[in-house]
């Protein structure tokens, strides 16, 4: 005789809500589980990388004595695929890439090893190693994606966009907005030429829109294009209207197909006023203006902002006539997006 599953019309009052409950609670658990094992795993690697290390300086063992240490622990732990000449070799390297222990735990035993050795091969460099392997973290890339950011070195650019954002909102919100955008921004994943108009660019990024979203950075949610605006009778376009969910404050983008020019202030002002009036609701923060162009003179565009009671960024946009790999990650929905301004489920 089987059990047959009983129907929640049946269930007393209440267990609806704490099955959902519990549903939550196994679900972190396993997460929990699954992140300790991925730390013990990177844990041991860099032990075994250090004691390779430790032994072929004190010792003088030749290089040979991986392939005899890889032959021996596949005879101990033939279930285990871990233990290959080629993985050893990397445990090796990645003992010597992060000597510090602590730095180890802290950071990169948070990280899949799959995602180590990415920044292993990419990376030489001890303090841009770290920058990309605490963002990966913070952000929750895949490894595909963190593979894109190193290449087209997304944090080398982040926060470089010319802002009036220390004047114009407070802390730490202004950090937070800086440091949100970049410069220049790289649209390589269009496949335009760089004499390509306004408008088509801004049908390829909405095309692209979950590339776009990628080069943005963590936080942006996509609201629209061309967004109608109805002023005193007037019709008005927003070129591109964003929501960040860090910032939980709308982003206007305008695009300019050639170089900065300070009157292209005045139309993006125009439209975060209108934004501020009809859209955003009481408990959204300032909107926040970003004009893309083709070129700019940074000391032009300071001055341009300088002034500007409303907190705008100038930035470049480079297009570059390749594509990059399949991408991993999807357009936030609205329920993506309700679920972070609400906050995480409790527990």
């Amino acid at each position: 005789m089987t059990d047959k599953p009983v129907s929640l019309a049946s269930a007393p009052q209440g267990y609806a809500n704490w099955l959902a409950d519990l549903k939550v609670r196994i679900y972190s658990a396993q997460q929990r589980a699954a992140l300790a094992i991925n730390r013990e795993l990177v844990g041991l690697y860099w032990q075994i990388g250090s004691d390779i290390l430790a032994r072929q300086a004190e010792q003088g063992w030749g290089a040979k004595v991986i392939d005899r240490l890889a032959q021996d622990l596949h005879v101990a732990f033939p279930e285990m695929k871990g233990f290959s000449p080629r993985n050893l070799k990397y445990m090796r390297a990645f003992a010597e890439a992060w000597p510090n222990a602590e730095i180890v735990q802290q950071v990169a035993a948070q990280l899949p090893w799959g995602h180590n050795l990415v920044l292993l091969d990419r990376l030489k460099e001890p303090k841009e190693r770290l920058a990309y392997a605490r963002a990966a973290l913070e952000h929750g890339w895949s490894r595909n994606v963190l593979n894109i950011h190193i290449e087209s070195r997304l944090l080398e650019r982040a926060g470089k966009a010319v802002t009036n954002f220390e004047q114009r909102l407070p802390a730490p919100q202004s950090d937070l907005a800086g440091e949100s955008l970049k410069d220049p921004y790289r649209f390589d994943f269009l496949g335009l030429s760089a004499q390509a108009q306004e408008r088509e660019i801004e049908k390829a990024l909405v095309q692209h829109v979950t590339e776009f979203l990628l080069e943005l950075g963590a936080g942006f949610a996509f609201v629209g294009r061309q967004v109608l605006l109805n002023v005193g009778g007037d019709e008005f376009f927003i070129d591109l209207l964003f929501y960040h969910l860090k910032l939980r404050s709308y982003v206007v983008i305008e695009l300019k197909g050639g170089k900065f020019k300070p009157e292209h202030l005045g139309q993006l002002g125009f439209y975060l006023t209108a934004v501020d009036t009809q859209v955003k609701r009481s408990d959204d923060g300032p909107t926040i203006g970003l004009l893309l162009c083709k070129g700019k003179n940074k000391v032009v565009a300071e001055y341009a902002l300088r002034n500007n009671s409303q907190p705008l960024g100038v930035a470049e946009y480079q297009l570059v006539e390749s594509l990059p790999a399949e991408l991993q990650t999807s357009l936030p929905s609205i329920e993506q997006i309700e679920r972070e301004l609400t906050g995480p489920p409790t527990t």
